[in-house]
Order: C-alpha cells, then structure tokens, then sequence
C-alpha cells in the first residue's frame, strides 16, 4: 500500500503544483547543503572515503556516460560522486533535519539529485521536483516509523534515506509507476544504518548516509532496466516496518486495524510538502543539544555573571537528549554527541560555530582524557587556584581556557526531566540553571533554533555559508546565491559550472 502511494506522488508531482514556499524552502536548502558539503570536504573521514573509493575503482571514469562533481574537488561518475558528497554534507553534524522524522534529509536528497542531474544536464525545475519528493519521501516515512525505528536501535537518516535517495533519482530519471515501486522495494531491502555507529564515536555514521546515497541511486538505476522490488518491503508481514519498527504494533490491541491506521495516515500526510517544516543547524553538535546550547547562550547574554562565580550548571531535559550525557569524549565524532561539552564550550566562547571547536574544542580532548574517571562528572571538582578574579565578565582569554573549561565542564549535571519527555517529539525542551555565587539565572527553551517555528533566515544561511568557506569571495557567494534563487532557468551542469 504505501510504496504504492508514496509512488503516484512521485509520478504526478509537477513543479507548477509545488506552492512557491515549498520551492523557495527547497531553495534555503540547498544554499545549506552547498555550504556545509564545502566545508564537509575537508573532514578527514570524507578524505579516507575518496582514499578508499580511488583504490576500489581507481580515479578515471568514462566521461561518455556523463560526470558528476565532487564538492570541494573535481568529478567523478554518478555513484561514487553522490557516495563522496554525502558522507560530506554529514560530516559535520551542520546538515538540515526534521525533528518529528527524526532524520536529516538534505544529507541524502541532494547528493542523489546533484549527481544524477548534473550528469545528464536536467533543468533546475526537475532537480527542484526531485528535491521536493525526496524530502516529502523522508519525512513521510521517518514520521510514521518513529519513533519506534529510532527506539530499536536504527539511524533513520541511513535507513529511510536509502528510500529517500530512491525517490529522489526516480524522478530525475523519469521512471514510471511501476519501475519506481521496483525501486523503492529494492530501496527497503537495502536501508540500514545502526545508532551503534552514532553513539560511539566512529565515522559509521557518515557512511550511513553515502551508503543510502549510493544504494537509492543502484536501485534507482537497476529499476530501470526492469530488475524488480517488493511493493510490500515497508508494510509487510517482513517488510520493513514490523522488521525496524516493531512496536508501531500494539501486539496486546487485537482489535488494532494497521490497514486502517495506516491508509488514514498516507491521506493525512502524503503531499503536504513537509519539506517546509525542516529546520537548519547553526550549531556542529546533534540535534538534541541545541536547546540546552540555546539557554547556555541565552544566559550569557541576558545576564553579567564572572563566570569563576559558577558552583553549578544544571541542565534538565528530555530522555533522549539527556542520553548524550557523555563526560568522556575520546573522538571528534563523540565530541559532536556529547552534551557536557557542547555546554562548558558554549558558556567559555559564548558562541559555538566550528571555528570555535576547531580552535579549542577539539584541543580539549587531551584534557577529558586525563581526567579521573571518578571525578569526570563531579560538580565539587573546582581548581580555585586557577580563578581569574580579575575577570568581570563571562567571555575569557585563549590564555585562561583550558583552566576554565576544566573547572565549568566539571561543574556540569544533566537530568531528565519526565514533564519534558511528555512534550517530545512536538517539541524539544530544555532548561539550564546556572548557580553562581551570588544568583541563579535560569533560562527555558522550547524549541531550538532554526526550527520553521523559530527559523533561520536566508542572510542567517548566507553567513553560515561564509563563514565555513572563507575562501569564497563576495563575488562567487553572490553568483551562487543568484543561481540558486533563478535555478529554474538553467540545467544543473551549468549551475555547478559557477560553483566550481
């Protein structure tokens, strides 16, 4: 049933039917996704995927069959392009999302539509339908499996990325009806990705998402010349939802019709252009700490404290954010995953873009390691011989960090509040206390930044932008953003021509 439907969405949707604010989103998210690819490149694990591509395949292509760009690099062919560029556009943990889907669609989406579009010069309205199925293809599915999929243990953006990728490069390649149920079938037989990878510092989940890149575009392409798929990979009796999102079943409910629910939830949410609802990072961190980074930030700048006077930093928030409590990150990737640190950067630098952790964070490391396990999450562990009392303000000099970072990361508790859990995944709460000496400042966050209820503009973007890729100029960001604003009028080959 719902491969089916998801399909005649994709087969019918026409860009005179997408409302310009789904378009004009779409737009935002590509600027995003260019910016944070760029940059992504740069990232060693995207260095070791083009290591390791190259050795598997060598780097000659046959350019007869069209080529592909490598952001940050030159070109290579369709596959192995969109496998490159996704595990860079996730690399920093700076890539789109929807909070309700659980998942980051931009990462897979536009890989799969850059590549297939640019090789085979296809038009920007074409590339813009693309986008605008994938995404609704993600979020569509993310939306119904979580957040069982999410519970038993799956990384949605590896596993229904691999659909999402598979919707997006059938519609650049025109398949009908049935070679796109094929291909979706062949998408679910692929989708995979283990939170394993997420949470324990490895660049596993970066592979995710070139692999659902990869595995969208093969089934897309073996579609296409007739290999076949099940209809039934996402709702059969061993198709993907009773398989990764089991308790989407209420097995003591005889009485429970999943027939029923689930026909009524395809016509509640098929075509809605859910892609107006995803949000934009402005922080290099996973998604569940940004709102304790929001109330961090909040409080620097509403309040004067000396930040030496702090005794305490108590962060109270949902179960899953609160999950992220590692006090001992030994990698970049667990850095991006752990919410003490993300909070005693925040409150040091008063601000967290990835310059700040590049040139500090990531020094850090060292620090935590050395640290006594026992006294790793103690909030009495304070050096008061390392206090500034000169210091009148929250924001400190690089000579006096480390000391600081020590003393406020030490000082730091997370705790789950069960009032906040009953709000996810409408909304994403946190509160963070900070006790000092003489006050209590407290600040309460909803929702974080970037959500389209609290959204970033497109001049927030355009700094984003500028600021992961300083080498772009004035001149190129502005043709950049022209393009893409007025991508309608040009094939995509041509629009990259400008951004390379």
């Amino acid at each position: 049933m719902i491969v089916k439907e998801l399909s005649k969405f994709i087969v019918d949707l026409s860009y005179k039917d997408i409302p310009k604010t789904a378009v004009d989103k779409a737009k935002l998210c590509f600027l995003d996704f260019l910016g944070v690819a760029n940059r992504g490149f740069h990232e060693k694990s995207t260095k070791i995927a083009i290591e390791s591509i190259n050795q598997l395949y060598g780097i000659d292509f046959d350019s007869n069959f069209g080529k592909s760009s490598i952001i940050g690099d030159d070109y290579s062919n369709i596959v192995n392009a969109g496998f490159i560029n996704g595990i860079s556009a996730h690399a920093l943990d700076l890539d789109d999302g929807h909070r309700i889907a659980q998942l980051h669609p931009g990462c897979v989406v536009f890989p799969t539509a850059l590549a297939i579009a640019e090789a085979n010069n296809i038009n920007g309205k074409k590339f813009i339908e693309s986008i605008v199925c994938g995404y609704e293809v993600a979020i569509v599915l993310g939306s119904l499996a979580n957040p069982y999929h999410r519970n038993q243990g799956f990384h949605t953006t590896g596993t229904i990325g691999t659909f999402a990728a598979g919707a997006t490069a059938s519609k650049l390649l025109n398949l009908n009806l049935e070679e796109i149920i094929n291909t979706l079938g062949l998408c679910g037989t692929q989708s995979s990705g283990l939170l394993e990878s997420d949470h324990h510092g490895t660049m596993g989940k970066q592979f995710h998402v070139g692999k659902a890149v990869y595995n969208g575009i093969l089934a897309t392409y073996l579609a296409k010349n007739s290999f076949t798929g099940a209809e039934s990979i996402i709702d059969g009796d061993e198709g993907f939802l009773k398989a990764m999102a089991i308790n989407i079943f209420d097995s003591n409910n005889k009485e429970f019709d999943f027939d029923k629910y689930l026909s009524s939830y395809l016509n509640d949410y098929i075509g809605k252009f859910h892609i107006n609802d995803v949000y934009f990072k402005k922080y290099p961190f996973c998604r569940h700490l940004h709102s304790s980074i929001d109330g961090v930030l909040n409080i620097n700048n509403k309040f004067d404290f000396n930040i030496v006077d702090i005794e305490k930093i108590i962060v109270k928030t949902y179960n899953i954010a609160a999950e992220h409590d590692n006090f001992s990150p030994k990698t970049r990737e667990d850095i991006k995953q752990s919410l003490p640190y993300a909070i005693a950067t925040a409150m040091i630098n008063n601000d967290l873009d990835l310059d700040i952790i590049e040139k500090d964070v990531y020094n850090n490391l060292d620090i935590l390691n050395n640290l006594n396990d026992s006294n790793s999450n103690s909030i009495d562990n304070f050096n008061n011989s390392n206090n500034n009392t000169n210091d009148n303000s929250n924001s400190n000099s690089n000579d006096n960090d480390v000391s600081y970072f020590k003393q406020i990361f030490n000082k730091i508790t997370i705790e789950e509040n069960e009032e906040f859990n009953k709000s996810v995944p409408k909304y994403r709460p946190s509160k963070v206390i900070i006790e000092t000496k003489n006050e209590i400042y407290e600040d309460f966050v909803e929702l974080p930044l970037g959500e389209s209820e609290n959204p970033l503009s497109k001049e927030d973007l355009l700094e984003k932008f500028k600021n992961l890729n300083c080498g772009f100029g004035i001149k190129k960001l502005n043709s950049i953003e022209m393009g893409i604003d007025n991508i309608e009028d040009n094939d995509m080959s041509a629009f990259m021509k400008i951004f390379h």
